[in-house]
């Protein structure tokens, strides 16, 4: 059984370019930007994620899941799906996946609401789509 303190996760929002994190207080009640990494290869960035599971020690990981409207596959799940693999390989604890639909364009929405630019600067949105990412998953499964 999960106390009210086993509820610490990392989100990623990947990309094949910048993957933006995420992570959630102990209690599993807030979701903060981490940090966004700028991607070289799948290789480099499993292992700067592996860097930080390791910096954070978190109960699980959550990854954004690219459903269409309609909540079918899109084409980008392949590729996540096989990035998962290699991420279980070097991660033994749980992976969940939670639809990411539209998470970039409210980041940027949000982003705009509070008068900020995005501008050429799209690591910002990466972060914080991590972010709508948890707090979709905790709300899902805490309802937090």
């Amino acid at each position: 059984m999960t106390s009210d303190f086993d509820r610490e996760f990392i989100a990623i929002d990947y990309g094949s370019r910048r993957i933006g994190l995420a992570k959630s207080d102990p209690m599993g009640m807030i979701a903060s930007p981490l940090k966004t990494l700028e991607v070289k290869s799948v290789k480099q960035a499993l292992s700067d994620i592996v860097a930080v599971l390791e910096e954070y020690q978190p109960n699980g990981v959550v990854i954004g899941y690219p459903l269409l409207a309609s909540g079918d596959r899109s084409p980008k799940c392949d590729e996540i799906d096989r990035f998962i693999a290699k991420l279980e390989e070097v991660y033994s604890g749980p992976i969940h996946k939670v639809d990411e639909h539209g998470t970039s364009v409210k980041a940027a929405d949000i982003i705009h609401a509070h008068g900020k630019r995005v501008g050429k600067d799209k690591r910002r949105i990466d972060r914080l789509a991590a972010v709508i990412i948890l707090e979709r998953f905790l709300a899902d499964t805490y309802g937090t």
